[in-house]
């Protein structure tokens, strides 16, 4: 789907979410055929014409300004997250014959995030791609989150793990999260994120549509074109090994936003969930912590 196309979708889901009476709008009993303002209700709001916001919401204007698009972010209530992301699926594309899109190339881990990955061992920490492959983890980045995978998965890129796919399809990873709707809204948030950069990439849309066809909750999710970049949560869960533990994960990313994330997960200092976070420093068994993650091996001289 072209980004235009995400636009009118995105557009026309978040007004279907605001009610009349949430902008102080009468309806005096009237009957709506469906849920949400109408449209000339929300170019009012936003203090443009019913017929260009119509345009806008269908995909037809491809020009709308900055303060346009700021005042139809308001009067949608969009958060910084969301108002960034509407500006993403507005942008005109560039003009000039469009060449042949390439199919994209497997992701790789670029040896000074490998050599940060090895440098974090002893701290939960994986290595996540644009479509959240696992490009690489350390041992408790591991046993944290996919104990029960292929600790080499990730060096193949065939066999990768892929945590949007784990988090909605794997029973192992969905009981790990003890608030498991919260993790699953904020992987949704960050694949449409995504996805209004990336609007072209197959592979990104092969996963949307898996997921779409295999889990009920994500297609309801995704419908509603919620977006949620999530850089720092808190997560309860249960492991099966260490038992019950509070991690903080942070999604440190690249200023440009274009290369792959290191996910880190930590625990207040002295806290039960710190004693449990450093037990997972055995759970790989012998030798495990001293193996570096393929792309953090010292290049020979």
């Amino acid at each position: 789907m072209t980004k235009h196309g995400q636009l009118a979708d995105f557009l026309q889901a978040r007004r279907g979410l605001l009610r009349p009476e949430d902008i102080g709008l009468r309806t005096y009993g009237e009957r709506r055929r469906v849920p949400g303002l109408r449209r000339e209700e929300l170019a009012m709001l936003a203090g443009i014409s019913a017929p260009y916001y119509a345009r806008l919401e269908q995909g037809q204007s491809r020009n709308a300004s900055r303060e346009v698009l700021d005042a139809i972010a308001t009067a949608l209530r969009l958060d910084e997250s969301e108002r960034a992301h509407l500006h993403e699926l507005a942008r005109a594309p560039k003009r000039g014959r469009a060449a042949p899109r390439p199919r994209p190339r497997p992701e790789h881990l670029p040896p000074a995030i490998g050599a940060l990955l090895a440098a974090l061992e002893g701290t939960p920490a994986i290595v996540v791609g644009r479509r959240s492959d696992v490009l690489a983890w350390n041992t408790q980045g591991h046993a944290l989150f996919a104990g029960h995978l292929d600790r080499d998965g990730p060096d193949e890129p065939g066999r990768r793990p892929n945590m949007a796919r784990s988090v909605f399809l794997d029973a192992h990873t969905r009981d790990l999260y003890v608030d498991w709707p919260a993790k699953a809204r904020a992987v949704v948030g960050n694949l449409r994120l995504t996805a209004g950069r990336y609007p072209d990439d197959p592979l990104l849309a092969a996963l949307v549509g898996e997921l779409t066809m295999h889990s009920p909750e994500f297609a309801t999710m995704w419908a509603d074109h919620r977006i949620l970049a999530c850089d720092v949560a808190d997560y309860a869960m249960h492991h099966p090994t260490v038992g019950p533990l509070t991690v903080t994960q942070q999604t440190l990313q690249s200023p440009q936003g274009d290369g792959p994330a290191l996910v880190v997960a930590t625990a207040a200092p002295g806290s039960p969930s710190a004693t449990a976070l450093k037990l997972l420093a055995h759970a790989g068994g012998p030798g495990e912590a001293a193996r570096p993650p393929r792309g953090a091996e010292p290049r020979p001289a």
